[in-house]
């Protein structure tokens, strides 16, 4: 009888130590598990897409050693077309803009966390022909007879297209080049319809054409004839991740982060 009281005592005492160990383990504070916070959206310019890209495994190796880890995803496209995007309520940590106008409008609605703002590159404007055309050497051989289609951004919406108005403006062809124009949503589509040749001639960022084998660059304008190509960034009031949105664009001053961007050609 002693025996099988011992037995019972010693399988209630074992259960009982098993119940106490899974509780701990269940609700103990002291162990906690690091969760994933929510990721970063990034609104960029189009412009910026191969270099964020190509800076985004610096930035994840930045955040080996925090916890919990941020993952960043990017919504590309022309800074007009994101501008309003977030003007009607999409989803945006950071807005990155290839224009100074775009930035400044969502700054009037009041939708960037105050002391975000601040540039982050720069660019040039450039002519530029199919790798094997010839004719075309500098800006005022648009106004030819010959040249009868030229690619350029949608000036109201596309700030590389805006630059390529004020340039060609300045340079007094304007009017006459103007019923050549073939209008793109953003400056990709400009350097796409040069390689293709569906357009003659086009004007995109320096760095734009640096990274097509199809295209030359026959002429770079001037800084006066055009307002300063500058990409503005800021976190925007509507992050859940303020803290994890100030530290990407940290990453992006950081000099790692703008030795990449020289090398791809901003920043000249």
């Amino acid at each position: 009888m002693n025996t099988r009281r011992t037995f019972k005592f010693l399988a209630l005492m074992t259960i009982a130590a098993i119940a106490l160990i899974v509780g701990f383990r269940l609700f103990s504070p002291s162990l906690p598990t690091a969760q994933a916070e929510a990721p970063l959206l990034i609104s960029s310019a189009a412009s910026l897409k191969e270099t964020l890209e190509s800076v985004k495994p610096l930035y994840e190796k930045s955040q080996q050693e925090k916890q919990p880890a941020v993952n960043v995803n990017y919504n590309f496209g022309a800074s007009g077309a994101l501008q309003q995007q977030i003007l009607n309520g999409a989803p945006a940590d950071i807005f990155i803009s290839a224009g100074k106008k775009q930035m400044d409008a969502l700054e009037q609605q009041g939708l960037l966390v105050p002391g975000t703002r601040q540039n982050f590159v720069t660019n040039r404007l450039v002519l530029i022909v199919p790798g094997n055309a010839t004719g075309v050497t500098r800006f005022e051989d648009l106004a030819k007879a010959e040249v009868r289609r030229v690619a350029i951004g949608e000036p109201r919406s596309v700030p590389a297209g805006q630059y390529a108005e004020e340039t060609l403006k300045n340079l007094k062809i304007w009017e006459q080049v103007q019923p050549k124009f073939m209008m793109a949503s953003n400056v990709r589509q400009v350097l796409a319809a040069v390689e293709s040749g569906n357009a003659d001639a086009g004007l995109v960022y320096a760095t734009d054409a640096r990274i097509s084998a199809q295209v030359r660059v026959v002429a770079t304008a001037a800084e006066n004839l055009h307002a300063p190509i500058v990409y503005p960034m800021a976190v925007l009031k509507r992050t859940q991740n303020l803290s994890a949105a100030k530290a990407y664009l940290e990453f992006l001053a950081s000099d790692a982060t703008q030795a990449v961007m020289k090398q791809a050609g901003f920043n000249q």
